[in-house]
């Protein structure tokens, strides 16, 4: 009876945040309307103040943090498929590669209505974790605080620096970027499928190995699968110690973060030096406020049985990720596209503030009376009966 408790309270608390984040990410994808950005006319000037301030206060908390929650709970929640597996005796390496070619065609879908998918990162160095996962726990410690250092951008820098004539680029996503948006503003449903799957996935998946998120993805997916390890969304004393240690020590190391991310870079003279600075840097930044935003979800879910009344609301929605995650695009895209409301032209942050809670609020209903009647999401049962097919 203690066992299944504390079984259900880790799976409580990171389900809880695996909602939060999501809801984040959701947030974000709306102010930037799913990727159309172009300047709103015909805005009075007070509620452009407004929504300066929005976005300025939503993309300082989650822009960065909220992709890496995500990134964090997904090597979380290998470790719990692969050690019930080998509770059975089952080695789960070999159905982990087969779920990460279906996560790839979730990839497909989702990549479809929105050409801001992350899943097809997330099924490639998915694959990552199976080397490491039999590792001891300082190996991979090590392996992924060596990946989260960005040591591609810092070879780059190094190169920069004592080679004039190399410049390192970061663009190559544009070329991309620019039909994509433009099938988005001014395409039909049709146009829009078929330049999202081309053009859009070359867009996201460029612009995200361009702006480090290989390397980052894969350490924080380490990460997680650690925290796994080490029990520490289970509550105990340790696990409390934990979390409040990584509270203190990500506080103090975001504020040097920042200040080397928001004004360092301006005095490296060299640009090509500078490119990969900007990336590296800001990386840096954004993990450690991540782990105070993570650190203090649990706290505080700890000082209650069953977390805070509006963390364990999150829980139905974290439960069903996957498919909010695909379904929220859908939605948006016909919110903001030209095939839809259009409403790219009109909305400021502030007005995509309350589309956000309208979306969140359907959603949420919709899986509250779905978990009513089965143990998961329509997409999470897919993937679970296409593992072990």
């Amino acid at each position: 009876m203690t066992q299944t408790g504390k079984t259900s309270e880790r799976l409580g608390v990171v389900d809880a945040l695996r909602g939060f984040a999501l809801l984040a990410i959701v947030a974000l994808h709306n102010l930037e309307h799913y990727n159309i950005f172009v300047p709103l006319e015909n805005i009075p000037a007070w509620l452009q103040t407004i929504d300066k301030g929005v976005w300025d206060i939503l993309f300082f908390l989650f822009a960065g943090k909220a992709y890496a929650t995500f990134s964090l709970l997904f090597g979380f929640s290998f470790y719990i498929q692969f050690h019930n597996a080998e509770k059975r005796g089952v080695d789960f390496r070999g159905r982990f590669a087969w779920r990460m070619c279906l996560l790839f065609l979730f990839a497909q879908l989702h990549a479809l209505f929105y050409n801001g998918d992350i899943l097809l990162l997330y099924a490639v160095v998915g694959l990552a974790l199976i080397p490491v996962c039999k590792l001891s726990d300082k190996s991979v410690f090590w392996i992924a605080s060596f990946l989260l250092l960005q040591p591609y951008e810092w070879g780059r820098a190094i190169c920069a620096a004592f080679n004039p004539e190399y410049v390192p680029i970061t663009d190559h996503y544009a070329v991309f970027a620019a039909p994509a948006m433009e099938a988005t503003i001014h395409g039909d449903f049709l146009e829009v499928l078929r330049a999202n799957i081309t053009d859009g996935q070359l867009y996201s998946n460029i612009w995200q190995v361009e702006n480090g998120r290989l390397f980052q993805c894969a350490a924080l997916f380490m990460f997680g699968m650690l925290l796994g390890r080490r029990k520490y969304f289970i509550k105990s004393e340790e696990s409390i110690r934990f979390w409040k240690r990584a509270l203190a020590a990500a506080s103090i190391a975001f504020i040097p973060l920042y200040c080397l991310k928001a004004f360092a870079g301006e005095l490296i003279a060299n640009p090509s030096v500078r490119v990969p600075y900007d990336i590296a840097v800001p990386s840096y930044a954004n993990f450690a406020f991540m782990v105070v935003l993570v650190s203090l979800f649990t706290l505080l879910w700890f000082r209650k049985e069953k977390g805070y009344g509006w963390q364990s609301a999150l829980i139905p929605y974290g439960r069903m990720s996957l498919t909010n995650y695909i379904t929220q695009s859908i939605i948006g895209g016909f919110v903001y596209y030209g095939y839809g409301l259009a409403m790219y032209k009109s909305t400021g942050a502030t007005a995509c503030l309350l589309i956000v809670l309208l979306i969140f609020t359907v959603q949420l209903i919709f899986s509250r009376w779905w978990l009513a009647r089965h143990r998961q999401g329509p997409l999470e049962f897919l993937w679970r009966k296409g593992t072990w097919i």
